[in-house]
């Protein structure tokens, strides 16, 4: 991970906490095209977890965690991203594994950060 990939983790990080309560506890960004892809552990909250520790409460957990982030980043875009890599937000896609507290986001952005930001 480069300097930028770890400041963008950063501010996942913080984005997630002030909009959602919590924060991932680990974020590793790598940046593919114009694609910022973040692997996240340690997402859920204490609640959430009892929440999944139903069968049906995962698969409601789940559904409920990947539309809810992307109708934040939607009501929310994400300035200091945008500011960090000086590129506009276009697109967030979301999934999380509720078994195993594994999240992955890809934010797609209007600039190729591969290129911008080559190691």
């Amino acid at each position: 991970m480069n300097k930028v990939e770890a400041e963008f983790s950063n501010l996942v990080k913080a984005y997630r906490k002030r909009h959602m309560g919590k924060g991932p506890s680990k974020v590793i960004t790598t940046f593919c095209k114009n694609w910022a892809i973040c692997e996240m552990e340690g997402n859920l909250s204490p609640v959430e977890k009892f929440i999944a520790s139903a069968a049906d409460g995962r698969q409601m957990l789940r559904a409920a965690r990947t539309e809810m982030v992307k109708q934040i980043y939607r009501d929310h875009p994400p300035v200091e991203m945008e500011e960090l890599l000086e590129a506009k937000f276009i697109e967030l896609f979301v999934d999380i594994n509720i078994e195993k507290d594994l999240g992955m986001s890809i934010f797609v952005f209007d600039v190729n950060l591969e290129e911008k930001f080559k190691r």
